[in-house]
C-alpha cells in the first residue's frame, strides 16, 4: 500500500473509532430510566454516572440524589461481595447536586453519607472500613477492622487524590486539600491539608479566613452569585 492510501485508511479508521467511542460514551451513561439506574436504591432526576464505570457493587444500597454527576471509571461499592448478607439499606448516600470526579473510589460497608453540593476532584478515595493487623498468624488481607461511619458535609470540596478514612466527619463548606489524608473530625468552614490532615485555615466570624500564622484572607460574599 502506498503512503497516501495508508494515511487515508488510517484517517478513516481513526474517525470511525472515535465516532463509535462517542456513541458508546453516550449510550453507556447511567441516567434515570435506564436498566442500570433501576438497580440503585434510588437514582434522582438529572443524575448521571459516566461510561465506563470501574466497579458498581450492590447498587441496591446506593442512593443517588438529584442532579448528581459522577465521572468515568468510578467505583461505587457496598459490602464485601455480591453475596454479603450484612449490607445496610442505605450504605452509601450521595446528596443532591454533588459532583464526583473521574476515578473516584468509594467503598462502603456501614455508612458513607455525602451531603448536597459536594465536589470531589479526581481519584478521591473514601472508605468506612479497613483491614486489621492484630493477629500475626493470619494475612492482613483476611483481617477486617471495625466499620466507622463517614460523613462529608454539604458544600464541601475534596481535592484531587485525597483519602478519607474510616470515622472521618467533615463539616459544612470545608476544604480538603489535594492529597490530604483525613481521619477524625474536620470542623465547618475549615481548610485541611497534609498527612495526617491538619487545619491550615479556618473562617473566623467578622475577621475572615485565618491561617495558623495569622494571615487573613477576606470573605468574598456574593462573588460568584447567589443561590
Amino acid at each position: 500500500m502506498n503512503p497516501l492510501a495508508r494515511a487515508l485508511g488510517h484517517g478513516v479508521l481513526n474517525r470511525g473509532v472515535h465516532a463509535v467511542w462517542r456513541w458508546l460514551d453516550r449510550a453507556g451513561e447511567i441516567v434515570p430510566g435506564t436498566h442500570a439506574a433501576a438497580a440503585f436504591g434510588s437514582f434522582g432526576a438529572g443524575s448521571c454516572i459516566d461510561f465506563p464505570p470501574a466497579t458498581l457493587l450492590n447498587c441496591r444500597s446506593i442512593h443517588v440524589g438529584s442532579g448528581v454527576l459522577v465521572g468515568r471509571q468510578a467505583t461505587l461499592s457496598v459490602g464485601y461481595g455480591a453475596d454479603d448478607p450484612n449490607i445496610p439499606d442505605r450504605a452509601l448516600v450521595i446528596g443532591d447536586r454533588s459532583s464526583l470526579g473521574a476515578r473516584v473510589s468509594i467503598t462502603a460497608h456501614s455508612s458513607i453519607t455525602i451531603g448536597e453540593s459536594v465536589f470531589f476532584g479526581q481519584s478521591v478515595f473514601v472508605t468506612d472500613a479497613s483491614h486489621g493487623y492484630q493477629d500475626p498468624t493470619r494475612p492482613i488481607g483476611e483481617q477486617f477492622g471495625a466499620h466507622q461511619p463517614v460523613s462529608i458535609g454539604s458544600g464541601s470540596w475534596i481535592g484531587h487524590g485525597a483519602v478519607i478514612l474510616p470515622g472521618a466527619r467533615i463539616g459544612r463548606n470545608a476544604v480538603v486539600a489535594a492529597g490530604a489524608v483525613v481521619r477524625g473530625e474536620v470542623e465547618d468552614f475549615a481548610v485541611v491539608a497534609g498527612n495526617p490532615a491538619r487545619v491550615v485555615r479556618r473562617l473566623e466570624p467578622d475577621v475572615g479566613w485565618v491561617d495558623s500564622r495569622g494571615d487573613v484572607r477576606p470573605v468574598l460574599e456574593g462573588l460568584f452569585g447567589s443561590d
